[in-house]
């Protein structure tokens, strides 16, 4: 640490601390990057060392994605915050500071060593993403109950950790505690957790132990089968067929339609469709009846159930064909995905090879020449040889964009034969998903149709039948009204081809805009990736050119 960088008053992370921090650590590992502060991309630093800064405020962190170890110990921070974009990071170092809660470590959860101690933490809480937790250190804070630490048995793969300086400690015999309730921690306050401790703490925690292991065994199960369901409907939503399984479909067209229960909401009518009806008006039994299989009668005929059972049925069974499909198509194009990102994948480590080659073989025979070049004393022949030193510079430049270009042109038609072949993919499952949500209108309208037939037939028996008048006078004026009744059934059968038309529209439009965008984000990407490359290629010829006038 070079003392001259000493901050004396409490500061926030800026550009230039981060600047000088990454100049001290920099380790030029790659023949295209330079310890030059104005070349140093962020990107690209893995470690980084901010102890006594008297940093007050974590920021400035956002370029610093690959950055997998962090030591902010020794400095003023108040609070865990500004590690978003940290995604890669497995050892954090905040000890000998001033926070005084867990907070804001969400997004790295590839964290494996995180020490908290020396702060003023009363809590450890706010840590349920760090499943990677290898070693967890919070000594020296404010933890002032033992049961807390109980958080911790949910990080499985914890080996070490460190309370000592807790107030907690004065409950006594806290390391049989812990030994007892983390059996597979390894080391606590930084020494051996032996068996004689093991034994003596499993003996004395045994009964409590069994009823946590009972406990926390049916919470895993259940956790687990969350965890089964989210994937299934994840799955499910990947092929756009979230919800086509089964009747799904088909009870979602009659969820929430008020003019579908017309003929059913007014008091007096079911018990008129089930008994005054089923009797006297329709004498003639019904072996596919609902009703009668329910009741266990046979001299009943219940038209409006047997229809929806039977409009139900079909519906079933070709939304469970287009669900089926739906997941097979979908797994045909993550075959076709992981294909191309392979072959893609192929193509670039193939190109990094070649270039490697080239740069090994310029600079084992750049450095002879700059090396002869330095022993020359004539003025003529040194100025020949630096042109020579250029020309060779010049064409290996001229190599490597060769090289770019190729892979650049060899991409672009790998994309372009990928865009073609998901494009066909995407047409066909649209276009049968579309078959399919047309046969569904055309059961639609066979029930709608039927049902009218129904229903005119039971307005005219109504309307000869005397007994009516023992019925509420709502359900005569329903069944004399026949153009509310009619309304009623145009009105819900709209509502039914609107929901089935919204799913056809949902699962075509939602397909078409997965391909879009994942041919976008590998073209997108792609460029990216060559822009970079072109970048680095120049910033390497100008180094080059640059030792290379030190030495004239």
């Amino acid at each position: 640490m070079s003392s001259e960088y000493i901050i004396s008053e409490p500061t926030s992370m800026d550009k230039e601390i981060l600047q000088h921090a990454v100049q001290e650590l920099f380790n030029p590992d790659h023949v295209l990057r330079f310890p030059d502060a104005s070349q140093i991309h962020f990107n690209e630093v893995q470690k980084l060392s901010l102890e006594y800064k008297n940093i007050l405020k974590i920021d400035h962190l956002w370029d610093f994605s690959s950055l997998s170890k962090l030591e902010l110990n020794n400095n003023t921070i108040e609070k865990i915050q500004g590690l978003d974009h940290l995604i890669n990071l497995t050892w954090l170092n905040l000890s000998f500071n001033k926070i005084e809660k867990i907070e804001g470590l969400e997004c790295v959860q590839k964290l494996e060593v995180l020490n908290l101690s020396n702060n003023k933490i009363s809590v450890i809480e706010n840590m349920d993403t760090l499943e990677n937790l290898t070693h967890f250190f919070i000594s020296n804070n404010l933890i002032g109950q033992l049961d807390n630490v109980l958080y911790l048995r949910k990080f499985k793969n914890l080996a070490a950790v460190n309370l000592f300086g807790n107030p907690f400690l004065n409950e006594g015999d806290y390391r049989f505690f812990i030994a007892a309730y983390f059996p597979k921690l390894m080391f606590l306050d930084s020494r051996i957790l032996d068996q004689k401790t093991r034994k003596e703490a499993s003996i004395k925690y045994h009964y409590v132990l069994e009823k946590m292991r009972l406990e926390e065994l049916e919470l895993h199960q259940a956790d687990e089968a969350r965890q089964r369901h989210e994937a299934e409907l994840k799955l499910h939503r990947d092929a756009f067929v979230e919800f086509l399984n089964g009747s799904s479909l088909f009870k979602n067209m009659f969820k929430d339609d008020p003019k579908a229960q017309t003929l059913h909401c007014a008091p007096g009518v079911d018990s008129l469709i089930q008994t005054y009806l089923l009797s006297s008006w329709f004498p003639n039994p019904c072996v596919h009846c609902y009703y009668c299989h329910s009741t266990g009668q046979t001299n009943h005929s219940f038209w409006f159930l047997d229809l929806a059972l039977t409009f139900e049925h079909q519906m079933g069974e070709l939304c469970t064909q287009l669900f089926e499909m739906g997941l097979a198509e979908h797994k045909r194009r993550e075959t076709e995905v992981k294909s191309f990102f392979s072959c893609q994948e192929k193509a670039v480590t193939d190109c990094q090879e070649k270039a490697s080659q080239m740069l090994a073989k310029f600079n084992h025979e750049h450095k002879e020449r700059t090396e002869e070049f330095q022993q020359l004393s004539d003025p003529e022949v040194r100025k020949v040889k630096i042109d020579h030193c250029n020309d060779e510079i010049n064409r290996l430049c001229k190599n490597l964009m060769t090289l770019e270009f190729q892979l650049v042109s060899e991409m672009e038609e790998k994309i372009k034969t990928f865009d073609s072949s998901v494009s066909d993919m995407v047409r066909h499952f649209s276009e049968t998903a579309q078959g399919m949500f047309s046969h569904c209108r055309h059961l639609e309208d066979d029930y709608y149709q039927k049902m009218q037939k129904v229903a005119a037939e039971i307005l005219q028996t109504v309307a000869i039948d005397t007994r009516k008048e023992d019925l509420p006078d709502n359900v005569i004026m329903l069944f004399e009204n026949r153009d509310a009744v009619m309304d009623a059934l145009a009105t819900a059968h709209d509502n039914h081809l609107l929901k089935i038309n919204d799913r056809e529209t949902q699962l075509t439009t939602g397909i078409r805009a997965w391909k879009e965008a994942l041919i976008k984000g590998i073209q997108d990407e792609e460029l990216k990736r060559n822009r970079t490359n072109i970048s680095d290629i120049h910033r390497y010829m100008d180094n080059l050119r640059e030792q290379l006038e030190e030495l004239i």
